[in-house]
């Protein structure tokens, strides 16, 4: 787990004792795309996948995943207050992970709430536990507007709140600079504490 080398971001419900059965890392690049396609339409709700690796700890046992990559999601019905996934959307997004990303996973989805909030709505919890049913995927919401966002990660138990999101990881570059501004996230330790990375990193 690259924790030397990574920031904690909290969430507003970080510490209201449920565990997730994950924990998120994600790196710059992946932020940086993220956010770049999250902004494409501010008018109407937009998704993709987030590509990475799921691990476990050794030393711990406990699951990690580290997105490093996003993918837009292709062959969606989407509007002011919905964003429709279908069969076509997920056979695009397994088939581009695996042209372009070898060896990685779709390790969740991400999609916008366009000035409505971070929330998984009933379609979205519908949508999570058919698409995305492993316990270590995970669903981020954005607010562009706000600039806020979330993770929404299954506790131990397997049961997904809709509401109560929790935050994440940043794997830091080689500046040691912090690149995340949602404001709804909080950071744990000053970037000095983090150590940047030395070159390239194969995370698996």
């Amino acid at each position: 787990m690259p924790l030397a080398r990574a920031r904690r971001w909290h969430s507003p419900f970080d510490q209201n004792g449920k565990r997730a059965a994950v924990s998120v890392f994600l790196t710059q690049p992946a932020f940086v795309r993220i956010c770049s396609l999250a902004g494409r339409d501010m008018e109407n709700e937009v998704g993709g996948a987030l590509i990475g690796l799921w691990r476990v700890d050794k030393a711990s046992g406990e699951q990690y995943i580290v997105a490093d990559a996003a993918l837009p999601a292709r062959h969606t019905r989407q509007g002011s207050a919905f964003l429709t996934f279908t069969q076509d959307t997920l056979v695009a997004l397994h088939q581009e992970t695996e042209d372009r990303y070898p060896g990685k996973r779709i390790v969740g989805w991400f999609h916008t709430h366009p000035r409505m909030g971070v929330f998984l709505s009933d379609y979205d919890i519908w949508l999570h536990t058919h698409f995305f049913p492993e316990p270590w995927q995970v669903a981020l919401v954005i607010e562009p507007f706000s600039q806020i966002g979330g993770f929404f990660v299954r506790t131990e138990d397997g049961k997904l709140d809709n509401h109560e999101y929790y935050g994440f990881r940043e794997i830091l570059g080689r500046s040691g600079r912090s690149l995340v501004y949602w404001r709804n996230m909080e950071p744990e330790a000053s970037l000095e504490e983090a150590q940047p990375m030395e070159g390239e990193t194969d995370h698996e």
